[in-house]
């Protein structure tokens, strides 16, 4: 078994995020990197079986959906929320989700927010 590792990078997308007044009427600009790791079993990695690999376009365009779609007050539930999109799939064992907000403060090109998720292991 091996363990696969999925990286999106960089996705652009435009959503409103913030409180202020100016943020909650115009749209603004974020970057999303993705990292969301799976166990690849045989027929995936030596077979080429597409039915065995997991589908990051399905993902990648169900976070497209929910960002441009979506109204968020903070960073802190953008990027709960595209977490939460990652590790939908049963196979998915960690998702790592950053969200940068380019220019949210004047000195600083941006503002991030990275959050995490394992899936529990059962002991018995």
């Amino acid at each position: 078994m091996h363990n696969a590792i999925i990286n999106i990078t960089n996705l652009r997308l435009r959503t409103f995020i913030g409180f202020n007044d100016e943020e909650r009427e115009k749209k603004q600009d974020v970057v999303i990197n993705i990292e969301i790791h799976y166990p690849a079993d045989i027929e995936c990695v030596q077979l080429d079986e597409v039915e065995h690999a997991l589908n990051y376009k399905t993902i990648t365009k169900s976070v497209i959906k929910l960002v441009e779609n979506g109204h968020f007050l903070l960073l802190e539930k953008l990027v709960a929320d595209i977490l939460a999109q990652c590790h939908i799939h049963p196979d998915v064992t960690f998702a790592r989700v950053r969200v940068d907000k380019p220019h949210a403060l004047r000195f600083a090109d941006s503002v991030s927010l990275t959050l995490e998720w394992q899936k529990k292991r059962n002991i018995d």
